[in-house]
């Protein structure tokens, strides 16, 4: 398993979404975006019950880790994450990140990560307020912020969502946490900026970077180039 600490919090970083990629050539994909500076790969599960889609699971995770060294980072939109964390864990996640929305209790499901020695990340939809994370950060290593309704790839980005982003970028700032903030949905070299300046330095983006005219490469240099201004609005 690799170490959470490898993803900076004081840095733009990228984590392509999978969903994005061309399934028929996800070896290749993968090897590319990784080579184009990725620092992980977002791999986003969906049950078809959470959120209104069905995308891959454990199988498709086991097989990309034995072609991937990138940080696996796993997403979780599903009903029951305590159910399946074990088998996430085992196929090579290296971080599990789970909804504040779930059907499981929220504190039972970090006990499980803990015990299996995954780190562990609360994700929130748009209609949920910040403070709903504020009991758990503690706990995480990261707060996933979704700037989408979760369920489907290549939707708008949400710029009503930066208030939220940045509350909860201060609640981590005030007690002085080594929490990753990470936002997903929409993120773009255009948006990349709004989400710098609230608090954001993890970057979910799918479309891009894998649809990218420009090349993979050249599109995370331009999410990158957003470092100078994190943080500046808070």
């Amino acid at each position: 398993m690799k170490d959470i600490a490898s993803i900076a919090r004081d840095r733009i970083t990228v984590a392509p979404s999978l969903l994005a990629a061309d399934f028929t050539q996800l070896e290749s994909q993968c090897r590319e975006v990784a080579l184009a500076g990725a620092d992980a790969l977002h791999l986003d599960v969906m049950d078809g019950h959470f959120v209104p889609n069905i995308s891959f699971g454990v199988p498709v995770v086991k097989s990309l880790r034995k072609k991937c060294d990138l940080f696996f980072d796993t997403h979780l939109m599903i009903s029951h994450p305590k159910q399946y964390a074990k088998a996430f864990v085992d196929a090579g996640s290296d971080l599990l990140t789970f909804h504040v929305e779930c059907d499981d209790m929220i504190d039972a499901v970090l006990d499980e990560c803990d015990r299996l020695g995954v780190p562990a990340g609360l994700s929130l939809k748009p209609g949920t307020p910040a403070e709903a994370v504020f009991p758990y950060l503690e706990r995480v290593k990261l707060i996933l912020v979704m700037t989408v309704e979760p369920g489907f790839g290549g939707q708008s980005f949400m710029a009503d969502q930066m208030p939220k982003l940045a509350r909860i970028k201060r609640e981590i700032k005030r007690r002085a946490l080594p929490v990753i903030v990470e936002v997903d949905g929409g993120v773009a070299p255009a948006t990349a900026p709004q989400v710098a300046s609230h608090g954001g330095s993890m970057l979910v983006a799918g479309t891009a970077v894998f649809r990218a005219p420009e090349g993979m490469a050249k599109a995370i240099e331009s999410l990158k180039a957003n470092t100078a201004i994190l943080d500046s609005a808070l």
